[in-house]
């Protein structure tokens, strides 16, 4: 799937949690403020390296599908690293996120796992389509994020980020 709003574009909206994942597999814990380091991931957190290194939810998509469910889980159990309002993610494989001053690059959707229905049956089916389970990136700047800061979603495109296509 491409960039669904153009090239040259932005959504702008605002990071709500941070989450680090401290073992694989183990507990998700909220934190105030992260360090992100180019080319690994949160400082702190299990995934470290590859493409994968940070995983992105939105905050409106997570509380539809509790009222779909009828369920009020908590958006950890979601295991993602960072959740944001205002922000659009299916499509957007590719596009740049900045938040705060770090910079991200959107490698693809978050495909839902057999731990979604140990949280709550029927989360990962009704988490499936339209990339209802959130996004993976990789960090390509450093810098320190924090609950409340700014994010803007660009299209990919070397006129806005052409340090990104060097």
């Amino acid at each position: 799937m491409t960039n669904p709003w153009g090239t040259g574009m932005t959504q702008r909206g605002r990071l709500e949690a941070i989450w680090l994942k401290r073992a694989r597999r183990g507990p998700m814990d909220a934190v105030a403020a992260a360090e992100l380091v180019a080319g690994h991931g949160i400082v702190g957190n299990a995934n470290q390296g590859g493409r994968r290194q940070v995983t992105l939810i939105e905050m409106e998509v997570w509380h539809a599908l509790m009222r779909e469910l009828n369920a009020a889980l908590s958006p950890s159990a979601r295991r993602a690293n960072l959740m944001l309002s205002g922000i659009r993610l299916p499509g957007t494989r590719g596009c740049l996120l900045e938040i705060g001053q770090v910079r991200l690059e959107v490698f693809g959707e978050t495909r839902p796992c057999e731990r979604m229905d140990e949280a709550l049956p029927g989360l990962r089916t009704a988490m499936s389509p339209s990339w209802r389970g959130g996004v993976f990136a990789t960090v390509l700047t450093d810098g320190r994020i924090r609950v409340g800061d700014p994010v803007v979603l660009r299209s990919a495109s070397a006129e806005l980020w052409p340090e990104a296509h060097a």
